[in-house]
This record gives structure tokens, C-alpha cells and sequence, in this order.
């Protein structure tokens, strides 16, 4: 009963982190030249310990296979290729005082929530594939900090472009 405790407060945890970071895209805001990368590396440590706390939580019971290995390594490209094609959806233009501002569209939210039911998917085969432990749920912080800052990389240089 406690790791499906533990599995729902993942959850939560998740839909409250993902919500936050569509509601920010949601809103014009000015485009930086660090501001955009924060957000990504907090999302990044996290998901490193997650990974790491993944991996102890399989190998406790078995060893690790080269499968789950490659899964997440798949999954982790997904979440570039989903923030490449995000980057697309987000406007970038001037504003009135010159600024560049920024301010993702629907397309970006439905983008959003294509990513995270992927990355549920992903998960769930990698943790089938290791036989143990939570690797692919752990893995959930790596894949947001990897597609937000593919996205907001590509968005910052399309601001520069203009």
C-alpha cells in the first residue's frame, strides 16, 4: 500500500509541476538571456537524483538490463524532439518598447499534455523491462528539464534571430 501512496504523490507531484509550467508558457512574458535555462536545471538536479534513486530502487532487487537502459535513453530523446517541435509553437515578437516577448499558444499546451501521457507510457515500459523499482517514473523530472530546455534553448535563439 505505501508504494501506491508513494506512486499517487509522484503523480500529484507531477501534474502540479507540468501545471505550473503550461500556465507560465500560457503568459507573454519577456524572453531573457538566463531566466529561461532556470527553470530547466532545477527540473535537471532533480531529475539526475531521480534517476539515481530509480536505478538503487531496481538494482535492490535485480540487476539492471541494457533494455530499461536504452528505453530511458529513448524516452529521453523524446522529450528533445517534443521540445523542437513545442519551440514551433511558441510566438516571439517585439514589443512595444522593444523588448522580445514570448507566449506559447494551444498548440503548445496540447504538445504539453501529448508529452507527459508519452512519458507515462515510457515509463511505464521501462519499469516493466527492469522487473523492479520505479526507474521510469524517477525518471519523469529528467525528461521535463530536457524537453523545457530543448524548447526554451530553440525559443531563445529565434527571439535573437529577430
Amino acid at each position: 500500500m505505501q508504494s501506491v501512496q508513494g506512486g499517487a504523490g509522484l503523480v500529484v507531484v507531477t501534474v502540479a509541476v507540468v501545471g505550473l509550467v503550461v500556465r507560465r508558457q500560457l503568459r507573454t512574458r519577456p524572453v531573457r538571456r538566463n531566466g529561461s535555462l532556470i527553470v530547466p536545471a532545477v527540473l535537471g538536479v532533480l531529475g539526475a537524483l531521480g534517476i539515481a534513486f530509480g536505478i538503487a530502487s531496481v538494482v535492490k532487487y535485480r540487476p539492471l538490463t541494457l533494455l530499461p537502459i536504452a528505453l530511458l535513453v529513448v524516452s529521453l530523446a523524446v522529450a528533445a524532439g517534443f521540445g523542437v517541435v513545442r519551440a514551433r509553437t511558441v510566438r516571439v515578437w517585439h514589443g512595444s518598447q522593444g523588448e522580445v516577448l514570448r507566449k506559447g499558444t494551444a498548440a503548445t499546451t496540447v504538445l504539453w499534455l501529448a508529452s507527459v501521457v508519452v512519458h507515462g507510457g515510457l515509463g511505464l515500459w521501462i519499469d516493466h523491462a527492469a522487473g523492479a523499482g520505479v526507474l521510469g517514473a524517477a525518471s519523469v523530472y529528467a525528461y521535463l528539464a530536457i524537453g523545457l530546455g530543448t524548447q526554451n534553448v530553440l525559443v531563445r535563439g529565434r527571439a535573437a534571430a529577430l
